[in-house]
């Protein structure tokens, strides 16, 4: 029989900072905030990226921020508000499937 999928409310969102501190500080603010269940903090990523008009290359610090839709739009409005890059990055990428109690615990954790 056929793995069925079906679509979740969890997301995963996207953003990297340029320093340590900062990752840290938008991750603890997004747990206290209860908008987020669980952010990782991939260190030292390299990031190669377009930036009016020249190629940059810069460190920096991944956060992988577990959530759901309902709580996007306040997380995006936190991490603009406390980011200190112009344009910081903020996407979504739906969650699709997962362990039940995973998703019941992000659920729980974000109420």
């Amino acid at each position: 029989m056929p793995k069925r999928f079906y679509m979740t409310d969890k997301r995963i969102v996207l953003t990297a900072t340029g320093s340590e501190e900062e990752a840290h500080k938008i991750g603890r603010t997004l747990i206290e905030r209860r908008l987020a269940a669980c952010v990782n903090i991939v260190p030292q990523a390299k990031s190669i990226y377009r930036w009016y008009g020249e190629i940059e290359e810069a460190q920096e610090w991944l956060l992988l921020i577990k959530t759901s839709a309902e709580k996007f739009s306040s997380v995006r409005d936190t991490i603009r508000q406390l980011h200190s890059y112009d344009l910081p990055e903020c996407v979504a990428i739906n969650i699709e499937d997962g362990s039940p109690e995973y998703l019941h615990w992000i659920a729980d954790s974000i109420k």
